[in-house]
């Protein structure tokens, strides 16, 4: 997310930092690693988990990751057809993880771990599933999931593992998530799997995602 302020001056903030936004009235944390305050006395507060950033800047932020994500297209654009996934698959090594492919080097903006839970699982991809070794099935199903997930997490506004600025969890309930892992997978009623897997933790059926 990137706030334009004045004189050229932004802020941008990233996956891991939650904003928050506070009436007059309201009871402010004591916790925050930025809090802004607005002449009306409304307050905005961001706090950091993990690998979260807050970065301000003038006219330019010359960050790698920050340059592909801007000039990278959304999943939920009209031009993110099956063509230019395809030109996706094939601009990574045949031995990427279907995990490492979806969340990193920012190839699809905005697509991280919280999210690529569900549309692995709707996929019948598992987490480390080597990307060399789809089937032709399997790259029809992992976009058409691409998609479809996402539309429906930006639909219901977000997921209900996270809170909007005004405190409220998503409306999108998560096949797969810290919140669902202790239940039976909703398909085959088996048990879901937990594990870290590349600097986060992966949620996946065995029986429904089974790895080739």
């Amino acid at each position: 997310m990137e706030l334009h302020l004045s004189d050229g001056i932004s802020l941008c903030f990233n996956d891991g930092v939650n904003a928050r936004l506070f009436a007059p009235t309201d009871s402010i944390p004591v916790k925050y690693q930025l809090r802004i305050d607005f002449t009306d006395g409304w307050v905005l507060l961001f706090t950091v988990a993990m690998y979260g950033g807050i970065i301000s800047f003038e006219h330019a932020y010359d960050n790698e990751y920050y340059i592909i994500s801007k000039e990278g297209l959304s999943p939920l654009a009209d031009g993110f057809n099956e063509a230019y996934f395809r030109k996706l698959l094939g601009s990574v090594k045949p031995g990427i993880s279907a995990k490492a492919f979806l969340a990193t080097q920012q190839r699809i903006p905005g697509l991280g771990n919280g999210v690529l839970q569900d549309i692995l699982f709707q996929a019948r991809i598992h987490p480390k599933q080597k990307m060399g070794k789809l089937t032709e099935e399997e790259a029809i199903r992992l976009f058409s999931s691409i998609k479809e997930v996402l539309a429906e997490m930006s639909r219901l506004g977000g997921r209900d593992t996270e809170k909007d600025i005004w405190g409220n969890p998503g409306k999108y309930h998560t096949i797969l998530s810290k919140n669902t892992y202790r239940q039976k997978c909703p398909v085959c009623r088996g048990d879901i799997v937990k594990t870290a897997y590349l600097g986060g933790s992966v949620y996946y059926c065995p029986v429904c995602q089974p790895l080739e």
